[in-house]
């Protein structure tokens, strides 16, 4: 029974023994390979397209505009980030060779176009405008990007999401196929779906190159609906049945000169760009009202040279 109990603690002492080695070599290969450290945690925005090759072109211009300390901050913020395809896509619609052919006052107001102020995750994206960090606009107000989710997230009618929150540590990215240039409000008009019958009008008046310009313009944009209801007052089956001459005196009557805000719409008669004939504005609690007839019904649809407020009704000189 001694010889027993001698061995049996002679045993438990060798698995001791063991146990601890075990432990000491865990510790040591745990030391030599560390955990990897979560990419959220340890790499904001720009470090995070840094590691990415596809974004090579995208850093590139953030270093020349100097917008690298900026978005290395603490934000949060989210990024629309165009792939090098995207990029190499513009240049050539550009015609330049690339980034070093551009200058950093050309960079800066495309690169924070493609910004937003907060961490907006793919699920939280719904259909609608979005301010961008862009706030070249008018009284500095913010340049607005179109967003539409009915079939996955699609920027200003062109430009998809095609991988969605990568997580930074300030902020998220979501990578894009095309880069978005800040819009007049002639591209706004075309960004938009609802817009097409009007954007058609505007073409087909010769409109464009003067919609276009500084300005800044105030546009009081009918829907297709509304025109569709204009069409059928007048018996026509459409734009086409409309001459340039017809449709130029009733589009610039729905043109202001001036960047006029929604808080900036009060009641009287206002000057349009069809010098022959003014809008009447009444502002009530229910809204705005023009001419008696059209209602306002969405507002401040912002631009680079003018802001565009959204009616249900063209408008007759």
């Amino acid at each position: 029974m001694k010889t027993r109990k001698i061995n049996f603690k002679f045993k438990s002492m060798i698995m001791l023994m063991a146990a601890v080695i075990v432990l000491a070599a865990c510790k040591k290969d745990d030391d030599d390979n560390p955990a990897p450290v979560n990419p959220v945690e340890d790499k904001n925005i720009v470090e995070t397209a840094m590691a990415d090759a596809q974004f090579s072109i995208l850093v590139e211009a953030v270093t020349k505009a100097g917008l690298a300390d900026a978005l290395q901050a603490d934000g949060p913020f989210t990024v629309f980030a165009p792939t090098n395809d995207a990029f190499n896509a513009l240049f050539g619609q550009l015609g330049v060779s690339g980034v070093s052919d551009l200058t950093a006052e050309q960079l800066a107001p495309i690169l924070l176009y493609h910004v937003v102020s907060g961490k907006v995750m793919s699920s939280d994206v719904s259909s609608g405008y979005i301010p961008s960090l862009n706030t070249t606009a008018p009284g500095n107000n913010s340049v607005l990007i179109l967003a539409d989710v009915s079939k996955g997230v699609q920027l200003n009618g062109g430009s998809n999401v095609i991988a969605a929150d990568v997580e930074a540590s300030n902020g998220v990215i979501h990578v894009i196929d095309k880069v978005l240039l800040p819009p007049d409000v002639v591209d706004m008009a075309i960004n938009n779906k609802s817009f097409s019958i009007l954007v058609e009008a505007v073409v087909k008046a010769g409109l464009v190159d003067a919609l276009k310009a500084d300005g800044p313009f105030t546009i009081f944009a009918p829907t297709n609906t509304a025109f569709d209801a204009l069409f059928a007052d007048l018996g026509v089956g459409g734009i086409a049945d409309l001459t340039a001459d017809q449709l130029t005196p009733i589009l610039l009557y729905h043109v202001v000169s001036g960047n006029v805000r929604a808080e900036d719409v009060g009641s009287g008669m206002v000057p349009t760009l069809n010098p022959d004939a003014m809008l009447s504005i009444e502002v009530s609690q229910s809204g705005v009202r023009i001419n008696e007839s059209a209602d306002v019904v969405a507002t401040d649809v912002q631009g680079t040279n003018g802001v565009i407020h959204v009616i249900d009704k063209v408008l007759l000189p």
